[in-house]
């Protein structure tokens, strides 16, 4: 039996390794002094030390059907950056900074600029939120994968001080709830979009240009997923709660954060929604309230404060704005909107 049988079941160790040579010279790029030893190990060593009573906080999460996009247009540069700010702005919303990040990305068959691609987004990422790309596993999957298709998936772990941990119980009626702005749809509702615009069948609309876009549909929807990391970190001691707006949209969020008897009331005009979600509720006939549960619609995330401390934060962020108030609520429907 020749010795290349393996690569004719459909791995190709050699192609394999050669990727992993290239993705991991990218990923040293992102070492802090943290970082112990090198990528290759069995493991992956990181220096903790630094805090007084540190609190580990974890997040995992995948890119989900936005891959879809990346593999009908051929783009893979910016889904590596969804996966990154998407893992970090979760365990933000605790007060823990991201500390260090690993990646899975499974494919059918293994192909060296995918890889790399996808590795330079979370460079990138990583680079920006001060998180260490310390390892991963890039597999070869034959007959699990197809070849148009491939996975995404991330794990970040961060730390923060118990004292300031940030859950919400402090939270009460009357303090003032600020949104800022996503940079789209982020990595939520794609499984949507491409019903709506029949992607499956025929990608050739994500070429079409839109005046009310300003550009091509598919540019739009490959738009990354913001990062709030470098943002928020000046002003996460004045913070009660924060709410990512990911699956699930300003409707089911905010409550994550909320002790139980307290709800939002969110003022609709306060921002202006994104042409992106007006074309997909037209192009789809979707009702306001089903929206408002799939997409973030324009907010990425909200941070909860006491009425005095808004004007400090918003001299430190001057593109948040006042998007409602944390009301009185004992109903089961705690999100509310005017």
């Amino acid at each position: 039996m020749s010795n290349d049988v393996y690569k004719h079941s459909g791995v190709d160790i050699d192609a394999a390794n050669n990727a992993k040579n290239l993705i991991s010279k990218q990923a040293r790029t992102t070492f802090s002094n943290k970082v112990i030893g090198d990528i290759g190990g069995f493991g992956s060593l990181y220096d903790a030390s630094g805090y007084n009573d540190p609190v580990i906080v974890s997040h995992i999460d995948n890119v989900g059907t936005k891959l879809r996009i990346a593999s009908a247009l051929n783009n893979y540069s910016t889904v590596g950056e969804d996966l990154v700010n998407h893992c970090a702005n979760d365990i933000l919303t605790c007060g823990a900074l991201p500390q260090f990040f690993l990646d899975y990305i499974g494919l059918g068959h293994m192909d060296a600029n995918i890889a790399s691609s996808l590795m330079d987004g979370m460079v990138r990422a990583c680079k920006e939120s001060n998180c260490s790309l310390i390892g991963g596993e890039t597999a070869e999957l034959p007959g699990l994968y197809t070849p148009n298709n491939i996975d995404l998936v991330g794990f970040v772990v961060g730390l923060v001080e118990r004292a300031e941990l940030i859950n919400g119980a402090s939270i009460n009626a009357g303090d003032v709830v600020v949104g800022i702005a996503s940079s789209g749809l982020h990595t939520n509702g794609y499984s949507l979009v491409r019903k709506i615009f029949n992607l499956d069948q025929d990608s050739r609309i994500l070429s079409k240009y839109y005046d009310q876009l300003g550009s091509e549909l598919g540019e739009v929807l490959l738009t990354p997923h913001r990062s709030y990391v470098q943002l928020l970190s000046p002003v996460l001691s004045i913070i009660k709660g924060m709410a990512h707006i990911t699956g699930g949209g300003l409707l089911e969020n905010p409550p994550r954060i909320l002790p139980d008897n307290l709800g939002i009331d969110f003022d609709l005009s306060s921002w202006t929604i994104p042409e992106i979600f007006k074309l997909v509720q037209v192009q789809g006939n979707i009702e306001t309230s089903e929206m408002f549960r799939v997409f973030n619609m324009g907010v990425g995330m909200i941070v909860v404060l006491e009425q005095s401390n808004l004007n400090h934060f918003l001299r430190v962020i001057p593109e948040a704005w006042v998007i409602g108030e944390v009301i009185e609520n004992r109903n089961t429907q705690r999100i509310k909107f005017q």
